[in-house]
């Protein structure tokens, strides 16, 4: 019985590892496409960035390739009628679905921490990277396209000689205590200090104009904005879906706070408006907006209760997975590997991610509770019980 255990769990893994080390390739290439694509990276950022995708690749990689190797293995092990064998020898099929199982598990408490992985380390260091690189980035741009934006300001140049950018037409927006601001000037240079994390540019001879005034400024005048605000991947709140598992009770727990300081708040200033008679501030907008906050905060907090469970039930795919795909695998008997694992693929797609998608956004309105994620999750399972209860039987 050890003998055949390990021939399953070297099979599987064989078929795995080959497997897993192909498609997580694919997955590399298009995030560092797509990452390229969007922030217009040079060869040296997409360099800088392989290590960074791969636990995204990975992530993606690893749940569909434990699954094609289930079926894989298992769906030549019926055809050739080794399942049949194993039985004939009063051998429980125990022995070939447990490695399977052992395998799997181990694989989905990986997939929990390259999930965490991913958006904790993975996707801060590319936004890391793409703001350091902005000044790179943005000459790049300039020199290809002769424009480059972000979401703060926006430059358009008639060419660009080295360092140096001629004729530059340069838009700031408007902050919370300033006007939109618009520069025109003979040529401009830009600067990163990654150590204050700032983009100086420099112009020379310009007209500025806020708002309805326009003034020239001779020589050279500097301006200095954030990193962030001049990256097009800067600035944002940071969603609840890439903050780390680790603090993930932290930040629950100050969300909490938040909203009891919230509702203190408008208690005071509801019994205050009471007392004083002025009934009809109490249904005003200022009303409606403190509302709004309130309900906002909520839906944030809904937000980070449910991340936890989301990212363990997507861990756990890989097990409920081959929950499901071993089996069936075995039942359909069909050596073509990649009948049985489309077979099989389509059907959990169809089921699994559509109840994933539905739990992710009751929990987060605060219709279901946190744990509902794990709705597909135990679809699989039960799936997985009455195909093994088959298997066994026959």
């Amino acid at each position: 019985m050890r003998i055949l255990t390990r021939y399953v769990m070297f099979e599987l893994l064989k078929v795995f590892l080959v497997s897993v080390a192909g498609m997580t390739l694919l997955f590399i290439l298009v995030g560092v496409f797509r990452e390229a694509y969007s922030n217009g990276l040079g060869a040296k950022q997409i360099f800088m960035l392989l290590p960074y995708v791969l636990p995204e690749a990975l992530q993606f990689a690893v749940p569909a390739t434990t699954l094609f190797a289930a079926c894989s293995v298992f769906g030549r092990l019926a055809s050739s009628n080794e399942v049949v064998a194993v039985k004939a020898s009063g051998i429980s099929p125990f022995a070939l679905l447990l490695p399977a199982w052992v395998l799997a598990f181990l694989l989905s408490l990986c997939e929990v921490w390259l999930n965490d992985l991913a958006v904790s380390w993975g996707r801060d260091s590319i936004t890391r990277l793409v703001i350091e690189s902005v000044e790179e980035i943005a000459y790049n741009h300039l020199q290809q396209t002769r424009s480059y934006s972000s979401g703060q300001f926006s430059i358009i140049v008639n060419r660009v000689e080295g360092k140096k950018l001629i004729a530059p037409l340069i838009k700031f927006q408007s902050g919370d205590d300033e006007l939109p601001t618009t520069i025109e000037c003979e040529e401009a240079t830009m600067r990163s200090d990654l150590v204050n994390r700032t983009l100086t540019i420099t112009c020379v001879n310009s007209y500025v104009e806020m708002g309805e005034a326009r003034t020239w400024l001779p020589g050279a005048k500097e301006r200095v904005i954030p990193l962030n605000e001049a990256s097009r991947k800067g600035g944002g709140t940071r969603s609840p879906s890439s903050i780390a598992l680790r603090e993930l009770p932290s930040e629950t727990a100050q969300q909490v706070k938040r909203i009891d300081q919230l509702r203190q708040q408008m208690a005071v200033q509801a019994a205050f408006q009471m007392i004083g008679g002025d009934f009809s501030t109490l249904t005003g907008p200022s009303w409606d907006r403190q509302r709004q906050r309130l309900s906002d905060a909520q839906h944030w907090l809904h937000r980070l209760k449910m991340e936890p469970y989301r990212r363990w039930a997507n861990g756990f795919t890989c097990l409920c997975f081959v929950l499901v795909g071993a089996p069936f695998a075995i039942w359909l008997r069909n050596a073509d590997f990649l009948t049985s694992f489309f077979a099989c693929f389509f059907p959990i797609l169809a089921i699994y991610y559509p109840l994933m998608a539905v739990g992710v956004a009751q929990a987060k309105s605060g219709s279901f509770p946190s744990w509902g994620v794990w709705g597909g999750n135990v679809i699989l399972i039960v799936i997985g019980y009455f195909l093994t209860r088959r298997v066994w039987r026959y």
